[in-house]
């Protein structure tokens, strides 16, 4: 008899204690096989996020397993889990929801994690979600700046596996809710829960403040060295083994952004993290070789984590000198609270941890009237050479983009006479166009794609663009146009069609046809970070052959002379020559008479041994748009192309290896033509123009007449964009475009 009475009495004793020590809400009758499967899930959810159930808890549940009856179940099951509660909900007949807390210790750790239990007591047999929200866990991107010191904290319920999102309907169960400290120290945050909207309870009952003690977390001494054994700056991405990011990111502030899972330090910087096991991939953008999976292990003493960088390709090393045309320290994914954007200091840093030696820093409408006042004319004083940082403008979200957006760079007045700000700016392009070489600007329309989309991947391509967009639009009536440099002389409108963050298929589609009419605009390579694209700076790179010394200013000209090939850095076509000229002096060819000339290149490639099928089966239409991985050849190769007129007109494949290879060509020509190179999606050369007898460009009728469609349909589209006291100019030009491609279409060969 003693034997049988002996659980039902320890049963009532756990009760009573959890009763006089904890206060938290008794649950009814609840029935024992349901309630024991959700508590084994709970305590296999416990183990897999890594923090099982301490040895107490687990002897409780053991004698729950043994016990008979639900009564004796539901006592032993709330003696054992009820003391690792924070909070205690209960969900009453009529679906209202009350919180009090838990009798948990509150202590979480700084930039980690921690977890607690929930009790819930659901008297109405609910089966939505538990809903948790804290005024103090807002995201800091966006928040006001007298609201940043009060969100320190993150919340959410975990409702992975093997637990469900949804609550069970057992009129007792308990759930896990993880919570995540900026912060060290005291800290207060309110609680409130529902099972969906409207079903609070009143009378402050549905929300509870808690004081946190907060541990502050370990320091970690990040070494971080080049191949040459020189201190650097690289990207750290630091996870546990949930695949949790450290440290958070809805709790950065610049210079970590929000948006990325890496953080970028110095050699001998630090980063405060929590003890544990984690998992570190270092980089430093795409001419070196990624580091992955290295182990971190911070304990109770100091800790470091050391790397050692390796490079597959230097292009410095041959005068090629990487830049990013397009970057932007405000607007898109950038806050615009609590401060308008970020500094050069934080935009720097990211440049250093891309090795990327050139990033302009573009102001345009979004934060304009703040960050109008980092504009010097000059490389910003953060600046360290060989990296340089200056801030230039983009025309967008104010006066002609409408009808194109447009990279103003090597500006020395970053705003137009009449104002101080955005509002007064022209609206045609080619007016803004005029202002800005008139200084000596480099320029050319931004992320070209943008409303040149055409059906299908041939190229050229035929179809004729809805010119519907923001990319180069009206380019192709600027295109046609010569306007005053500084020095009155005139010189080409535009200077540049940027490549690379818009699919290439649009992109190149606009320049061949532009080429083949005998136009001589080249490209640069840009990211426009971080809008198109947000996980990094150089994205898209212009690598630009200088013969001296790195200066912003000779980068910048190296752009307009076409001294530079672009791409997405995985790939390299260096020393591209097209029989004594190449783009590092001259790019172009003057012959006498048809006949043969060597073609020349020193071609670089790296692709991992093992495929990305993902990216491999993208249509060219979807991000990312340009990468190495698209012109994956079977097993490692790629081919890399000539190109004459917009046709290919030979192919080398080459292992991407990461292995200068020597590519040549001889190639055969009857008519004036340009040539370039490419690894078509990841790089492609500005070209060589190649004239003979003295005659110009003329390579296509069917490109002009593509040309001249397209000045038609342009004009259709963008007329009601253009202010009054600026119609009579709009008309001018677009009446010069069509006169211009009419007198090619006539000069060009063929029927």
């Amino acid at each position: 008899m003693a034997k049988m009475i002996f659980p039902i009495v320890l049963g009532v004793l756990a009760i009573a204690s959890v009763s006089q020590g904890n206060d938290l809400p008794p649950a009814g009758d609840v029935d024992a096989q349901p309630l024991l499967a959700q508590v084994k899930r709970l305590q296999q959810a416990a183990e897999y996020t890594g923090q099982p159930f301490p040895a107490k808890t687990l002897e409780l549940l053991g004698r729950a397993q043994d016990g008979s009856g639900n009564s004796e179940v539901a006592g032993f099951v709330q003696a054992a889990l009820d003391p690792l509660c924070l909070f205690a909900v209960t969900i009453n007949p009529e679906s209202r929801v009350k919180v009090v807390a838990g009798p948990a210790d509150p202590e979480l750790v700084q930039n980690g994690w921690r977890q607690f239990l929930v009790k819930v007591v659901n008297e109405a047999g609910v089966t939505a979600p538990l809903q948790v929200s804290s005024p103090q866990g807002g995201k800091l991107h966006g928040a006001k700046v007298d609201k940043v010191r009060d969100l320190w904290m993150e919340v959410k319920m975990y409702d992975g596996r093997p637990l469900q999102p949804k609550l069970s309907g057992l009129g007792l169960e308990y759930r896990i809710i993880q919570l995540y400290s900026r912060d060290e120290g005291k800290r207060a945050a309110e609680f409130a829960f529902n099972v969906g909207q409207g079903t609070q309870d009143i009378g402050f009952r549905n929300d509870v403040l808690v004081t946190f003690g907060c541990r502050a977390a370990r320091k970690v001494v990040l070494g971080v060295k080049d191949e040459d054994g020189e201190s650097t700056m690289a990207s750290f991405e630091i996870r546990d083994r949930h695949g949790r990011v450290y440290p958070s990111q809805a709790k950065r502030m610049a210079p970590d952004f929000s948006f990325h899972p890496q953080v970028y330090r110095f050699d001998g910087e630090t980063l405060e993290l929590p003890e544990g096991e984690y998992t570190v991939d270092v980089a430093r953008g795409p001419e070196y070789l990624p580091v992955k999976g290295k182990k971190l292990v911070v304990g109770d003493g100091p800790a470091k984590f050391s790397v050692k960088l390796e490079r597959w390709i230097d292009p410095s090393d041959f005068g090629w000198w990487s830049g990013d045309h397009h970057i932007h320290a405000a607007g898109c994914a950038h806050y615009k609270d609590p401060s308008e954007g970020v500094h050069a200091t934080d935009m720097f840093r990211h440049c250093l941890g891309e090795d990327l030696k050139v990033g302009a820093n573009l102001t345009w409408g979004p934060c304009f009237d703040y960050q109008k006042q980092f504009f010097t004319g000059d490389v910003d004083k953060v600046s360290r050479y060989p990296y340089l940082l200056r801030y230039d403008v983009e025309v967008s979200g104010f006066g002609s983009h409408r009808s194109g957006h447009l990279c103003l760079l090597r500006l020395k007045r970053q705003i137009p006479e009449g104002g101080n700000s955005k509002e007064h700016w022209p609206t045609l392009c080619l007016n803004t166009l005029k202002w800005a070489k008139a200084q000596g600007a480099v320029v050319g329309p931004a992320h070209s794609g943008w409303g040149i989309n055409v059906p299908g991947e041939e190229l050229p391509n035929y179809n004729v663009p809805p010119y519907n967009g923001i990319g180069a639009n009206e380019y192709i009536v600027d295109v046609t146009h010569e306007v005053p440099g500084p020095d009155g002389k005139l010189v080409p409108a535009v200077d540049f069609l940027s490549m690379v963050d818009t699919p290439y298929v649009w992109e190149l589609n606009m320049w061949y046809h532009t080429l083949n009419c005998g136009f001589r605009t080249r490209v640069s390579g840009e990211t426009d970070f971080p809008c198109i694209y947000g996980e990094r700076v150089g994205l898209g790179r212009a690598y630009v052959k200088l013969p001296g010394k790195l200066s912003y200013d000779a980068w910048c000209e190296g752009i307009r002379k076409g001294s530079a090939y672009v791409g997405d850095g995985r790939s390299h076509l260096l020393g591209f020559r097209v029989g004594e000229s190449s783009l590092a002096t001259a790019p172009e060819l003057k012959l006498a008479a048809p006949g043969k000339v060597k073609v020349s290149a020193k071609a670089a490639a790296y692709l991992p041994e093992e495929p990305d099928a993902r990216l491999g089966s993208l249509p060219y239409t979807t991000k990312p748009y340009w990468h190495l991985e698209r012109a994956r050849n079977g097993g490692r190769k790629v081919a890399v192309e000539l190109v004459v007129n917009g046709e290919v007109a030979g192919t080398r494949d080459i292992l991407a290896d990461g292995r200068l290879q020597e590519i040549a060509f001889d190639l055969s020509l009857e008519q004036s033509s340009w040539v370039a190179m490419r690894i078509l999606p990841s790089s492609h050369t500005n070209p060589v123009f190649v004239e003979i007898a003295g005659k110009p460009i003329r390579a296509s009728k069917k490109s002009v007449q593509w040309c001249l469609d397209g000045v038609r349909k342009c004009k259709q589209e963008k007329r009601k964009f253009i202010a009054v006291g600026e119609l009579e100019d709009f008309e001018k030009a677009y009446a010069h475009a069509l006169e211009t491609y009419q007198r090619i279409l006539e000069e060009t060969p063929g029927g």
